[in-house]
C-alpha cells in the first residue's frame, strides 16, 4: 500500500462519515472531485513547493480558486490539509471517499481496457458477468490502449483480469527468464 493511500484513508474515512451522517454523498463527492482537480493542476502545484509563497499566501490562492465551487466546509478541510501539509494528498481522499461510496451503494466502478473499441453489446455481457461475480451493481467504462496488441484488461475494484496479448506475452518471457 502506497504512503499516500495511508495518509488520505482518515481523511476520506472521516469524510465519508460526516457525509453519510448529514446525507451529503453526492455534494461531497463534487466537492473532492472539484477539489482534486485544483490541487492536480500543475501550475498550482508547483506554487505549493514555492518556498517564497508562505501557506497562508497558498491556501487563500487555492480557496479563490475554487471560489463558489466548495462550501464552508469544503474550505475548513483545504484549510486543515493545508495546515497539515496534505494538499496534495487530494486526489488520493477523493479517490478513496468514492471506493467508500460506491461499497455503501452497493456498486463498483469497473474499466474495460482494450486494444480496439468494444462493441457496446461486449460491454453490456462484460458488465453481467462482473456484476455475478461481484454481486454488486457495475459501474463500467472503457478505454482503447494499442500498446495491448490484443484482447482486454479489466479491472473492478481490486479485480484484475489481464487478457491482453501485452500481458500473455510478459508472462511468457517471464517464464522463458527463470
Amino acid at each position: 500500500m502506497s504512503e499516500q493511500s495511508t495518509l488520505a484513508r482518515p481523511y476520506a474515512e472521516a469524510l465519508f462519515g460526516l457525509a453519510m451522517e448529514r446525507k451529503d454523498l453526492r455534494k461531497w463527492s463534487a466537492m473532492l472531485a472539484f477539489m482534486a482537480s485544483v490541487a492536480a493542476d500543475t501550475r498550482l502545484a508547483s506554487l505549493a513547493q514555492d518556498p517564497r509563497i508562505d501557506r497562508a499566501q497558498f491556501t487563500r490562492l487555492f480557496l479563490d480558486i475554487c471560489g463558489d465551487g466548495i462550501d464552508h466546509d469544503g474550505r475548513n478541510l483545504l484549510r486543515l490539509l493545508q495546515d497539515n501539509h496534505r494538499t496534495g494528498l487530494l486526489q488520493e481522499i477523493a479517490h478513496q471517499f468514492e471506493d467508500l461510496k460506491a461499497e455503501a451503494e452497493g456498486s463498483v466502478d469497473a474499466e474495460v481496457i482494450s486494444a480496439f473499441e468494444v462493441e457496446p453489446g461486449q460491454l453490456e455481457s462484460i458488465s453481467g458477468a462482473l456484476k455475478k461475480k461481484l454481486g454488486r451493481e457495475i459501474k463500467l467504462t472503457s478505454r482503447v490502449d494499442r500498446s495491448l496488441i490484443g484482447g482486454v484488461i479489466i479491472r473492478a475494484g481490486d479485480l484484475v483480469i489481464d487478457g491482453s496479448v501485452r500481458g500473455r506475452l510478459r508472462t511468457l518471457a517471464n517464464y522463458l527468464g527463470r
